[in-house]
């Protein structure tokens, strides 16, 4: 038992031993604020473990079975897809548990700026060198592995944007986090260097989720708000401007509102996938039993692989699936309650969110109540970079679960 609660060494990456905190303007992430002077060591949040394996499992099952008779009309194997997705599920829970165990969030805190910078890189270089696909260049291929940059940046961005905030709250001058100059203007320049790339590409999906986490992780650091909803305003307009004058974004409401219009082109998928839903019915018409996924829904194991959930099981699991997703979520921003410094409550927080706004528009637009925006569901559309990312992200989040903060003795 004493090791287990041991102090963690200085030299293992531990923080430096503090002195208690001065009082503060209260926010969401300083309702309680303990004498604290070291960071200790426990074990992982295994409530949240099981929440994230559980969600795996399920998706990987949907992965099977949404994809065999699509595998096998188009490369005469029914395995195609689910044994690549079985390899990434495979390293993925290696790199939750490696990264839940060995890793010291600490280590993101200090590396933010060329995580985010290599990230960014990667996004340019998405749409410079990227293959185009259905008149989008959002993948950069190394062979046999594609890989979606825009991934990588929604999570460099939670990283930069929390250890900026923590950089302002550690300087000498206060509430700096309050004045245009540090509070406003950093995040406007994030938001354009971020816009540009993914505007061009075009990924109207990731400008909303990153757009929204940065408002968000604003809000949650501090920023006045009267000037943050007067942001959310201006932000709002230009993105509904985007949406609705440009060519891609009309193409997207106009098939929302009416797929019929367009059966031979976007209007089909969001057709079928309505059809899938309404056809599942109380309790879906058996596993395995789908009828859409035989060449109806294009590719139904990616990001509308909920519609053929719906469809075999029913509404009374997707609401069990759904609930799953919010004990997460809520576990998730427990954690971040609990998390021993501001700079892992943000990280934390944006990470949940990150899952929540996902999860969010992905049932959504396969429901037919948001217009279509290419987001997988996290932990079940099939797909290894993002899985290895997600996975990553949850394993981030469980190594924060290992630390608090003991008084002095």
């Amino acid at each position: 038992m004493a090791e287990r609660f041991a102090v963690k060494p200085a030299e293992q990456g531990a923080e430096k031993t503090i002195t208690p905190p001065k009082r503060e303007k209260r926010t969401l992430l300083s309702r309680r604020r303990l004498p604290v002077v070291q960071r200790i060591r426990s074990g992982i949040d295994w409530p949240f473990a099981l929440l994230v394996l559980i969600l795996l499992s399920i998706g990987t099952v949907f992965v099977f079975s949404s994809s065999y008779v699509y595998a096998f009309y188009r490369f005469n194997d029914s395995y195609y897809f689910i044994s690549k997705q079985i390899g990434w599920v495979a390293a993925s829970i290696i790199i939750f548990f490696v990264v839940s165990r060995f890793m010291d969030y600490l280590w993101l805190r200090k590396f933010a700026v060329p995580l985010f910078v290599v990230s960014y890189l990667l996004l340019w270089a998405a749409f410079a060198f990227g293959a185009d696909y259905n008149g989008a260049r959002r993948w950069i291929y190394f062979g046999p592995i594609s890989v979606q940059p825009s991934e990588i940046v929604k999570f460099t961005v939670i990283v930069l944007i929390s250890a900026y905030i923590v950089w302002l709250d550690a300087r000498p001058e206060k509430d700096l986090i309050r004045r245009f100059r540090f509070g406003i203007l950093p995040f406007a320049g994030i938001v354009l260097l971020v816009g540009v790339p993914l505007f061009l590409q075009p990924h109207l999906s990731a400008m909303i989720i990153i757009f929204a986490l940065i408002f968000l992780l604003m809000y949650l650091g501090g920023v006045k708000q009267n000037i943050l909803f007067t942001l959310l305003g201006t932000g709002g307009a230009a993105m509904l401007a985007v949406i609705l004058f440009t060519t891609h974004g009309k193409s997207r409401i106009n098939n929302w509102l009416h797929p019929e219009n367009d059966l031979q082109g976007k209007g089909w998928q969001p057709l079928q996938s309505s059809y899938a839903i309404g056809s599942g019915g109380l309790w879906g018409v058996g596993l395995g039993q789908s009828k859409q996924k035989h060449m109806y829904l294009p590719e139904p194991q990616n990001d509308y692989i909920f519609a053929i959930l719906c469809e075999e099981m029913g509404f009374v699991f997707a609401v069990a699936v759904i609930v799953l997703f919010i004990l997460l979520i809520w576990r998730g921003f427990r954690i971040a309650r609990n998390a021993p410094s501001k700079f892992a409550s943000l990280l934390v927080m944006g990470i949940m969110i990150q899952i929540g706004l996902q999860v969010f528009l992905n049932i959504g637009v396969v429901s037919g109540a948001l217009p279509s925006t290419g987001v997988s569901l996290p932990f079940f559309s099939y797909g290894g970079s993002s899985l290895l990312i997600f996975m990553a992200e949850m394993g981030v989040v469980l190594n924060v679960s290992k630390y608090s903060y003991m008084e002095k003795s």
